[in-house]
């Protein structure tokens, strides 16, 4: 089934009080292309595309647009596929998630067991000491350890870039050593870690930025899996938890980030009816 330029513009409401962003445009396009090839017609509401346009205009306005490299907006799609179409990037691979598993204010969740992401962007695509990862959690997880976003080499040198938890939550990019952070698993919201030295890197939770003094030790070349860690490149410490957000890519303020990402999701909740 084809559909035209018209047919798309009217399940999907294309246009609303005032022109957007080109790139927010192109992106809520492919977003109702998505989702009407994967069967349903109903369109996105006006508030729905104008979170996303509030997005791409505020990180634009920031600064942090150009770092995001690799990014899903996990909400706001009426299908799984429409959320899994990249706002900037390659489209991740999706392993095993399935329509009942998408929530359109909430995100996707995961299972613990055999449902993630490739995120599709090595971990060396950017460069070593210049490198963000970056979730949006909305439901924790129940296992004892879980990976949101990470990939991790134990040979020829143990290395790794991740937002994972054991009894806390723990960071880090292209290293070995991911110190005891005061977040538990149950820490919601937007959670990331940025690196722009080889000396030190910086991690948020809860509104707070951290910098740990922990050098970086190796720039590995494996992909970057969503709701797992890419272990020598096979998925391990799958998590259940939920997540409305996912960004990788090169340095930038993490306090920026945040505020847009949040106000991205909650505006998505208020628009859905």
């Amino acid at each position: 089934m084809t559909f035209s330029l018209f047919d798309l513009a009217f399940v999907g409401s294309l246009t609303a009080a005032a022109a957007y962003d080109p790139d927010a445009q192109d992106f809520i396009n492919r977003v109702i292309a998505a989702d009407v090839a994967a069967g349903n017609t109903s369109g996105l509401e006006v508030g729905v595309q104008d979170a996303y346009n509030d997005f791409f205009v505020g990180c634009k306005a920031d600064g942090t647009f150009n770092a995001l490299k690799a990014a899903c907006i996990l909400a706001g799609a009426r299908t799984l596929a429409g959320a899994l179409v990249p706002l900037v990037g390659t489209a991740p691979t999706n392993y095993n998630f399935v329509a009942g598993d998408y929530n359109r204010e909430t995100g996707l969740k995961g299972d613990g067991s055999t449902k993630y992401l490739d995120s599709g962007r090595a971990n060396n695509a950017d460069p070593q000491d210049n490198k963000h990862l970056s979730i949006y959690k909305t439901e924790a997880p129940t296992a004892a350890f879980s990976s949101y976003i990470a990939a991790q080499a134990t040979t020829p040198v143990s290395s790794a870039s991740r937002i994972s938890h054991s009894a806390t939550a723990l960071f880090g990019i292209n290293t070995s050593s991911f110190p005891s952070t005061p977040y538990s698993p149950s820490q919601l919201g937007f959670m990331a870690v940025t690196r722009s030295s080889s000396v030190s890197y910086s991690y948020r939770a809860n509104s707070t930025t951290t910098t740990s003094s922990v050098s970086s030790n190796a720039n590995i070349s494996l992909n970057v899996f969503v709701f797992c860690r890419n272990l020598n490149g096979s998925p391990s410490q799958p998590t259940d938890a939920r997540l409305a957000f996912y960004s990788i890519g090169e340095n930038l303020d993490l306090a920026l980030l945040d505020a847009r990402v949040t106000a991205l999701i909650s505006a998505i909740g208020v628009a859905i009816p």
